[in-house]
């Protein structure tokens, strides 16, 4: 496929705004998938595309959220492993999956999630108690979410954080740099299937992922600075609107 500069500048700006999005509350994709698929991107080779894209903007987040001190990598490393096998599994067994279903459930889950930040009393940036081991937990967790993402993937990001939150009691900026490291692996466990079938444009690529390094940092840096205030009612808005293309739009 051949693509001309001004459409490259023109996505390199789409990726910079779905990397500053993706970075605070997830769903990027939101901007960036559409946007490919408006350039004229075949359907497969878009989310190839995106998939490579958003790698690069989740893992500038990922990295700017560790550098802050809100990750601890060796705590999250089994949950790194246990991500990466359940999104390899996902993306090879998608074919043989009935995911019908899944595009009605998901938007209820979606939903309930955005209630559930909208109206929760004490959702801050400070720590709370953790209803289940974080050690134990926290790669089974990573296993399910990760399988999902290779099967299906509206919401990953929004189901990461209520989990963090919600079983593990991390307060909400500490949820959204360990969400990143998590989605960052499942991304990349997808990409090991795209890559190697061809589906990915790389000019358009490397173009949104330019813009995606911007837009990770300056949103991983916002999302800091401003923490429980933002990252609630982001994950609310994002969690929404992924729901409403999901039951508008399948």
């Amino acid at each position: 496929m051949t693509v001309d500069l001004i459409t490259l500048l023109a996505l390199g700006g789409v990726g910079l705004l779905a990397g500053f999005v993706d970075a605070i509350a997830g769903g990027g994709g939101l901007i960036a998938l559409p946007a490919l698929l408006s350039a004229g991107v075949p359907p497969i080779a878009a989310f190839g595309t995106n998939k490579v894209q958003s790698v690069i903007g989740t893992g500038m987040a990922a990295l700017t959220y560790w550098r802050r001190g809100y990750v601890s990598l060796r705590d999250l490393l089994p949950a790194i492993a246990a991500t990466a096998i359940g999104a390899f599994m996902g993306a090879l067994t998608v074919k043989s999956l009935d995911t019908s279903l899944l595009s009605y459930a998901v938007p209820v889950a979606l939903i309930c999630i955005a209630l559930y930040f909208t109206f929760a009393p004490k959702l801050t940036d400070a720590d709370s108690h953790a209803r289940l081991q974080f050690a134990v937990w926290v790669p089974v967790m990573g296993f399910a979410i990760g399988f999902y993402d290779g099967i299906f993937g509206p919401g990953t990001g929004s189901f990461l954080t209520m989990g963090f939150v919600t079983l593990f009691g991390l307060g909400l900026t500490r949820a959204a740099g360990n969400t990143k490291f998590l989605n960052l692996t499942s991304n990349l466990g997808a990409l090991a299937l795209f890559i190697p079938s061809g589906d990915v444009i790389w000019p358009i690529a490397f173009a949104m992922a330019i813009g995606q390094l911007v837009g990770g940092y300056l949103g991983a840096i916002t999302g800091i600075r401003f923490g429980a205030r933002l990252i609630r009612p982001m994950v609310v808005i994002i969690s929404i609107i992924l729901a409403l293309r999901l039951l508008v739009f399948r």
